[in-house]
């Protein structure tokens, strides 16, 4: 199974975007899949995640009232809607996928990682 993001660009501050997550394979009623970022500099970050078998969803504190995850079965994919960008959201953002609970943070936890899409937010 493998995971691919696209719909990264750049943007101007409070511009939005919305980023695409395809899986080859479709997620078990068991899996959450989610998108981690990574800044410059930084360590990866927890963004949000999703529940494939119901609609619990998890935010970071950072994103939370900003972006909205939220998945089509039909075409298992996930998606990052982003709105009210900041500069600070800048990061190659990561689609991951893991076995369990969506409600958790840690990098460790996500066993499934694709390759990252680029966003940028301009000043």
């Amino acid at each position: 199974v493998q995971l691919q993001a696209s719909g990264g660009g750049l943007v101007q501050t409070g511009g939005s975007l919305r980023l695409s997550c395809a899986a080859s394979g479709r997620p078990f009623s068991s899996h959450a899949m989610g998108w981690f970022r990574q800044a410059p500099g930084k360590e990866r970050e927890f963004v949000a995640s999703i529940s494939w078998g119901d609609d619990r969803t998890y935010y970071s504190d950072s994103v939370k009232g900003r972006f909205t995850i939220s998945k089509t079965r039909a075409e298992n994919t996930v998606f990052l809607q982003m709105n009210n960008l900041k500069p600070e959201d800048t990061a190659v953002y990561y689609c991951v996928r893991r076995t369990g609970s969506p409600r958790t943070s840690y990098v460790g936890d996500y066993n499934l990682w694709g390759q990252g899409t680029q966003v940028t937010v301009s000043s």
